[in-house]
C-alpha cells in the first residue's frame, strides 16, 4: 500500500474531499476530518475509528496497524504502516472511520436542534404570617 493508494481509497468514500491539516494531508466528510496521510512522516497514514474498531485492527493487524499516542489514540485515532498494509484492510479502516465521522456529525446536528427546556420560575408560596393581611385588600 501507498500514499497513493490511501488517498485513492479515501477519496472514493462518498462526499469526501482532501484538504491539509497541520501541514499534512486530510480526508473530510461530513465536515470532520476522518483520516490523514504523512504524519509522523511519509510512510503513515491515519485512521479515526471507534475505540472498539481499533482494537479490533491492532489485534488482528498490529503489524500494520497502532494506536496514535496519549490521548488522541485512546479516542481511536489509528496509525497506518502503509507499506505494511494490506488494500483491502485499509479500505475497511477507512470506511469505518468515514461511517464514525457521519454518526458524530449527526449526534452534533441532533443536539443542536434540540429544544432547550425552558425552565420557569419557582412559585413563590402564599405564606400567611401572623398579621399578614389577605392578598386583594387594601387597608385605607
Amino acid at each position: 500500500m501507498t500514499a497513493d493508494d490511501f488517498r485513492e481509497l479515501a477519496l472514493q468514500l462518498s462526499g469526501v474531499v482532501e484538504g491539509e491539516h497541520m501541514r499534512h494531508p486530510d480526508f473530510r466528510a461530513h465536515g470532520r476530518i476522518f483520516a490523514t496521510l504523512a504524519y509522523p512522516t511519509e510512510e503513515w497514514g491515519m485512521v479515526k475509528l471507534a475505540p472498539a474498531d481499533q482494537k479490533r485492527f491492532v489485534d488482528m493487524h498490529g503489524h500494520a496497524f497502532t494506536p496514535v499516542k496519549g490521548a488522541w489514540g485512546l479516542q481511536g485515532c489509528t496509525s497506518v504502516k502503509l507499506a505494511a498494509a494490506q488494500r483491502d484492510v485499509v479500505a475497511h479502516a477507512l470506511d469505518l472511520a468515514w461511517q464514525k465521522s457521519a454518526s458524530e456529525a449527526a449526534e452534533k446536528a441532533r443536539s443542536k436542534t434540540k429544544t432547550p427546556v425552558k425552565k420557569t420560575p419557582a412559585k413563590k408560596s402564599a405564606r400567611k404570617t401572623a398579621g399578614a393581611k389577605p392578598a386583594g385588600k387594601r387597608s385605607s
